[in-house]
């Protein structure tokens, strides 16, 4: 393809609307263009990008049987009134009326759409398992899109629904398809790790994220210094130690501390270091009071409390519940003299503090020399922190350190609690209707394509991985005036073509180093710049990731491509 005959239009400055990395090349390269705040035109280079990750998808998937359908974009707001959904996506979906004031969605996600398949057409259990796939665009009404194609309303992406009649069947689909997913993002370049984003459900399978790494992402990710072990920051786990020697007990005793409500307050007041505190936070589960006892230097993890207690509703006390629980107010709860139906839990660490500082269920006091065996019966201890960087990994090997991420894609099973919420059902051997076992799966293309940028990228532009590549190769001829250069380029071209390259030539009228400055910020992985050399047949191979080049002569060409390709990522 001549680029003279592309929409290709560079940008020789930074746009003043672009945060990240990512925007600005995208911008800057020609990949993409703004229509409104969060949408965005995909120009030709960034078709081609899209379409060689579509494929990748494609072969990957078709090795588990997963099958290509498309669904509506827009989308009956019946069908989301059906599944119990309307009030969920509230936010976050378009809505409008046809010309007959019929309701309608654009579609945020088509789990809705594709079981609507199978309120009518209840499908044989001879036909299970079954995985169908989609390529779409999802729509979200973001209330900020930012950072481009990394926070927009138009979300490009590959959604994956796979059904089954019994749970180690979807068991087996889900790990394919974990396996899929993962040789997808190895062949797209992408550095990246799968974290358990959620606890395990009742079939025993943890939901996963797949987590591109990037100083950018919004998601923070925990690893082991020492091991592979790595989590999602709200399910990272840490090593609890049981402290060997202990202190003597001192007698107990209530100080006052006026107008001293925090964490670091008390600890500034009394001069105490936080890990002496120990911290008394009031929930109510399901209606019954708990009392979760942290170390003063670490917060309650939610997420972990809530699954501990096999809660429907976690939530933090009010004022009133506190006042009438407690007698006192928040900053001065304490876990002792409550009543009998507050349970207490208290993190692993706590069991291990002499002597700490407790709230005294008092305004204005704490109770100091606080100790478990002889002062606080919790009814149970266990992880429910939020870890910190430099806390063991709960393997036992090395510290956690954190990093963030971009979250390009999910595995997620569903259970039966949608389908029996829209009455999609199998028919079973008996002849008798069940409800569908599913599972969710998605990658995020737009998303990833960002993230790609923002890991591969250098301050001369994009940098992409060759699976992905909008071209193999990028021709470029110095002098479109010059006879001897005009030809070498049409029989290198041809030489290329024959070996199956897809080439982008420069043929423009422009200076070489408009050329060089264009073809760096494109990114195109290996260049072939034909020259003033054209005359002896040799011509300059430049590898765009390192930067080195090397002259060869024409006949030397498509040997020696075929060795540099490989040192390209």
């Amino acid at each position: 393809m001549k680029q003279s005959n592309i929409f290709l239009p560079t940008l020789r400055e930074n746009p003043s609307e672009a945060e990240v990395l990512s925007h600005r090349l995208l911008l800057r390269a020609g990949y993409i263009r703004q229509m409104a705040s969060g949408i965005y035109s995909y120009l030709p280079l960034a078709k081609r990008v899209m379409d060689r990750m579509n494929q990748i998808i494609r072969e990957e998937l078709e090795k588990v049987a997963a099958i290509e359908m498309h669904l509506p974009y827009l989308l009956p707001e019946r069908v989301l009134e059906s599944a119990g959904t309307t009030e969920r996506t509230e936010e976050n979906v378009f809505r409008l009326n046809d010309q007959n004031e019929h309701a309608f969605i654009l579609s945020p996600c088509y789990q809705e759409a594709i079981l609507s398949l199978f309120t009518t057409e209840a499908i044989s259990y001879k036909k299970l398992p079954l995985t169908l796939y989609t390529m779409q665009t999802h729509f979200i009404d973001e209330e900020r899109p930012r950072y481009g194609l990394l926070k927009s309303r138009e979300l490009i992406a590959h959604s994956a629904y796979s059904f089954h009649e019994t749970s180690e069947s979807l068991l087996e689909t889900y790990r394919q398809l974990e396996s899929a997913y993962s040789r997808i993002l190895e062949r797209f370049g992408l550095e990246f790790r799968t974290l358990v984003s959620r606890f395990t459900d009742e079939a025993g399978i943890d939901g996963k994220q797949f987590i591109a790494l990037s100083e950018v992402g919004e998601q923070t990710v925990c690893f082991s210094t020492e091991s592979d072990y790595v989590a999602q920051l709200e399910l990272a786990t840490s090593l609890y130690t049981p402290k060997l020697k202990r202190d003597v007990f001192l007698e107990l005793e209530e100080i006052e501390t006026p107008n001293v409500k925090t964490i670091k307050e008390v600890s500034e007041y009394l001069d105490v270091p936080e890990e002496k505190i120990i911290k008394s936070f009031l929930f109510m589960s399901d209606g019954q009071p708990v009392l979760a006892l942290i170390r003063g230097d670490y917060e309650v993890n939610e997420l972990k409390l809530k699954k501990l207690l096999g809660s429907k509703h976690l939530l933090p006390a009010t004022e009133e519940e506190i006042r009438q629980l407690t007698h006192s107010e928040s900053g001065y709860i304490g876990p002792i003299g409550l009543p009998e139906e507050v349970v207490i839990i208290a993190d692993e660490y706590v069991q291990d503090m002499d002597n700490a500082i407790v709230g005294a269920n008092k305004k204005n006091y704490h109770l100091r020399h606080v100790n478990l065996e002889r002062d606080i019966k919790p009814s149970q201890f266990a992880d429910i922190r939020i870890v910190k960087e430099g806390d063991p990994s709960p393997d036992g090997e090395g510290a956690l350190i954190f990093s963030k991420g971009i979250v390009v894609g999910y595995l997620e099973t569903m259970g039966t609690t949608l389908s029996e919420m829209m009455n999609a059902q199998l028919i079973d051997s008996d002849g008798k209707p069940q409800p569908l076992i599913m599972a969710a799966y998605e990658l995020i293309t737009s998303t990833l394509m960002a993230a790609i940028v923002e890991q591969t990228s250098d301050e001369n532009g994009l940098i992409w991985p060759k699976a992905i590549a909008p071209f193999d190769i990028h021709l470029l001829t110095m002098n479109v005036r010059d006879e001897n250069q005009n030809k070498l380029t049409a029989e290198i071209a041809s030489l290329l073509k024959e070996s199956s390259y897809e080439i982008l030539i420069d043929d423009r009228k422009e200076s070489a180093g408009v050329k060089f400055n264009d073809a760096d910020l494109i990114g195109i992985p290996l260049r072939v710049t034909v020259g003033k050399k054209a005359v002896e047949n040799v011509v300059e191979i430049k590898l765009r990731e390192s930067g080195e080049s090397i002259e060869v002569r024409k006949d030397e060409l498509i040997p020696t491509i075929e060795i540099l390709k490989n040192s390209i990522m």
